[in-house]
Formats: structure tokens, C-alpha cells, sequence
């Protein structure tokens, strides 16, 4: 007997749509097709559809943020919060303190998230201190235990590095078969264009735009390719805004570097006058790097229809607005630039794609797979998830493709106050998902245990492998 039959649905891949049934024994999807025979448990998914859960492979969780500014989720709200948007596994980073060492931080994440996930997860590791240590001994043994992907900074004090920390990284990298993940942005340039804009006195969240415009992600995204290619390493750069960003990984792919993209649904739906809100009411739409305009975001469809992107991520970096630990703190109040950057999302990123792509015919349901998940578990080493075939993980979302839905604060699960997202009415909404085989929301309500989700450790993906091999 079968432990879980979906019935009646229509299955969706990244390659294919049919007609089937699902069947479910210890986790894994053991059988597709009819008549599947006896289960201990049925669900019906009659007029829905039956999709890969979804992977959020860039979430923030739980992670330090500076002095007196605390992330308004941990890992019970963020899971909770990711599990009723369809997603079946998160990728928080884990952030290197400086002074610690890699691996201590590691273990400290591991007992934030521990008992306390509803969903999967799988860690991202942040280099913010390339020493010897860290370079020589806990990046290649961790990697070794399955964290096979670390981000780097190219912005933000305490952890932009500079090119010849990056290079050392990069090298690493290259040496123990890590994907590297960028943040674009020139930190000195940021720098400078913040202290004008300060002396002149704009200093409202607006200004927050202005302080990181194009040229700046522009020039790091060239020079984070640039760098990569001296030392014949992949490189994925994270969060694209924008059309300029774009074409410097279009030109690096057609001179044969893998070079791999990324964008978020700020820069879909968002544009920088949201920023303009009354009093502070802006800063709750500050992240980097910024949204951009309306052509940029015809821009950033163009590059998902075309394949630029590889992965759509929320970026979920959640912060409380009226909050002094969040938006609204002391300092905050007084300058964008300590406004903490980022925006909530990871309850909203499939349902605004699924209904702004697949729903107005940018993207067709199977592009919407792979951007949601099934690229996701490829870029990642993420073997046995991300796609609906036996002997793959039962993670599985089904969704009601007529279901409209007004996006309001009242009606998500983070633990922010706010979506930046108020009032998008979309189209097509996940109602069940499903964990290894155990419904963790079903028909839109919470059934699942905080303790059911568990790390994953990952396999070295090809996607890292050099074009020298």
C-alpha cells in the first residue's frame, strides 16, 4: 500500500505537462500514472495543478544585521511563511561574524533552525573574512560536508571584499568545486554618491535609489565576470535589477564563460517611486539593489523569457517597519542609508510569477517550473528535489490556477508588518503542500510540524564545474 495518492490532477515539469496520478511511499515519489492501487491517504487534486514544490535558493533567516536591528523572522515564521507560497525548501546564508570562525557561526545557525522548520533547508555559506583559516581549512571541509555554495559581497561595510579577496575566494572556489554567489554593487561608488546626497540634505528612503543606481551594479557585475574569468570559475550573480547588468552577463555567455543570473520579484513589480511614500512610509521598499523603472522591468521579463536569469528567488530579507529594531530605528529615521535593506517576499514570489507570468503569457507553465524550482535544485546540488519523477522527493505543491487573491499583510504567515506587496491581485494560488510526503498546508490551512523540515546537505554541482575542467 501506498502511503499517498494525489489523484486527479494535472502533473507540470519543467519539460512536460500530463495527466496523472502521484503515488508517495517513505517520502518518495515511487509511481506515476492511474489506478495507482491503495494508499493510507488520498488527496484530491481534481482541476488543480500538481507542481514541483517550490526552492527559494536566496531567503535571509534569523541573520545578523547590525547594531540594535533585529530580522523580523526566524526560522518557525519563515518556513511557516514559505510552506503557504508553495515552497517546499528554503536556502538561508549563513553570515561569517568577523572574528569567528566559519564554522562556529555554522553551528550556532544549525541551532536557530533545528526543530523549528516546517519545510527543508539547505545552507548557503557568506565568506566575510577570507583569512587562512578560512580559506584553507573551513571553507574546503564544509564544503566537503555539502554546504557547496558560498556568496560574497561586493557592498556593505564590515562585508564588501576587495578584488584580491575575491580572487582568493574565487580560487578556492575553483579548487574544491563551490559555487560562488555575487552581491553586484561597487561599495566606494555607494560610498560617495551616499555622502552627496547626505551634504545636500536628501536623505528621505527615496534617496536610497539615487545612493545605488545603474552604472554601480553595472560596473561590479563586470567586474565580478571579469574576475571569475581570471581564475576560469563559474559565478552566479544574485538579484539582476536591471537591463545594462543583463547584457554584461549576455556578453559573458556568448564568449563561452558561465556566467549564470538571477532576479527577484522586486524588480517585476516594484519600480523606485514606491520608495517616495509619505513621512517614512518608503523604507519599507528599500533593498538592494533598488527597483528600477518600468522599462527595467520589462528588461528583467525579457531576460526570464530568454533565459538570462537561470533562478527566480524572493531575496526575503524581512525587517518590521514600525518597529525601532527594524525600518523605523532611531538612525533609520535620519538617513536612508541606515534604513536596514531588504523587503519580505517568500510567501509571495510563486504566486506573483505564476500570475504576472503564466497567467498574462510571458512564461509558459513549464518555464515557471524550472524558475521556481526545478533550475533551483540544479544550480545547487540539490539531487533528489525540485522535479515530480520516481524517485524524487515528494515535495509537491498544488495549485488552484483560477484562485484570485487580493496579496494583504492580514492574510501572510512572516513575521514582518508589512508586504510591500499590499494590494497586487494575483491570479493562481498553491492551497496544498506537501514535505517528503506530509501535507505541511493543506486547503489553505497549517497541518504540518515545525519539526518535520530538515537540512540537506548538497552534492557539487555541475553548474560550478570550470570550462578548464
Amino acid at each position: 500500500m501506498l502511503d499517498l495518492i494525489i489523484k486527479g490532477g494535472t502533473v507540470a515539469t519543467a519539460a512536460d505537462t500530463f495527466r496523472a496520478d502521484v503515488g508517495v511511499r517513505d517520502g518518495t515519489i515511487v509511481a506515476l500514472g492511474l489506478d495507482l492501487g491503495a494508499a493510507a491517504e488520498v488527496i484530491d487534486a481534481s482541476n488543480k495543478l500538481v507542481l514541483p514544490g517550490g526552492i527559494d535558493s536566496h531567503v535571509h533567516i534569523a541573520q545578523p544585521s547590525g547594531e540594535g536591528i533585529v530580522m523580523a523572522d526566524d526560522f518557525e515564521s519563515a518556513t511557516r511563511s514559505a510552506a503557504f507560497g508553495g515552497n517546499t525548501a528554503v536556502m538561508p546564508f549563513v553570515l561569517q561574524e568577523r572574528g569567528t570562525p566559519l564554522r562556529t557561526t555554522l553551528a550556532a545557525y544549525h541551532a536557530k533552525a533545528d526543530g523549528q522548520s516546517y519545510v527543508d533547508v539547505s545552507f548557503h555559506l557568506i565568506v566575510s573574512e577570507p583569512n587562512a583559516q578560512t580559506l584553507g581549512q573551513d571553507l574546503p571541509a564544509l564544503i566537503e560536508d555539502g554546504y557547496t555554495s558560498f556568496k560574497v559581497f561586493m557592498t556593505y561595510e564590515g562585508l564588501a571584499l576587495n578584488d584580491r579577496e575575491m580572487l582568493e575566494v574565487m580560487a578556492t572556489a575553483r579548487e574544491t568545486g563551490a559555487l560562488v554567489m555575487v552581491h553586484a554593487e561597487n561599495n566606494d561608488a555607494i560610498r560617495f554618491l551616499a555622502d552627496r546626497l547626505e551634504r545636500a540634505g536628501k536623505t528621505a528612503p527615496f534617496f536610497h535609489g539615487p545612493s545605488r543606481p545603474i552604472p554601480v551594479e553595472r560596473e561590479a557585475t563586470h567586474r565580478a565576470i571579469s574576475l571569475a574569468e581570471l581564475v576560469d570559475v563559474p559565478v552566479l550573480i544574485v538579484h539582476v535589477s536591471n537591463r545594462e547588468a543583463m547584457e554584461e552577463i549576455s556578453r559573458a555567455r556568448r564568449r563561452g564563460l558561465k556566467v549564470y543570473g538571477e532576479t527577484c520579484p522586486q524588480y517585476l513589480v516594484l519600480t523606485e517611486k514606491d520608495m517616495d511614500g509619505l513621512n517614512m512610509e518608503g523604507a519599507k521598499y528599500v533593498c538592494s539593489p533598488p527597483p528600477r523603472d518600468a522599462a527595467h522591468q520589462q528588461a528583467c521579463w525579457e531576460g526570464l523569457q530568454q533565459g538570462v536569469f537561470d533562478v527566480f528567488s524572493s531575496d526575503h530579507c524581512p525587517f518590521r517597519y514600525d518597529d525601532p529594531a527594524g525600518k523605523l530605528n532611531p538612525k533609520g529615521r535620519t538617513s536612508f542609508r541606515w534604513v536596514p535593506n531588504g523587503i519580505p517576499g517568500v510567501e509571495t514570489r510563486l504566486p506573483i510569477l505564476f500570475s504576472e507570468g503564466v497567467g498574462k503569457r510571458r512564461i509558459t507553465l513549464q518555464q515557471f517550473v524550472a524558475l521556481s524550482a526545478t533550475n533551483h535544485a540544479r544550480m545547487y546540488g540539490l539531487t533528489t528535489k525540485g522535479s515530480i519523477a520516481i524517485g524524487m522527493d515528494a515535495d509537491i505543491a498544488i495549485w488552484d490556477p483560477e484562485r484570485e487573491v487580493t496579496i494583504r499583510q492580514s492574510g501572510l504567515h512572516h513575521g514582518s508588518d508589512y508586504t510591500p506587496y499590499e494590494g497586487i491581485s494575483v491570479k493562481g494560488w498553491p492551497v496544498t503542500t506537501i514535505v517528503r510526503g506530509r501535507p505541511v498546508v493543506r486547503d489553505g490551512e497549517l497541518v504540518g510540524a515545525k519539526a518535520h523540515g530538515r537540512h540537506v546537505a548538497r552534492a557539487r554541482s555541475a553548474y560550478a564545474t570550470p570550462r578548464g575542467g
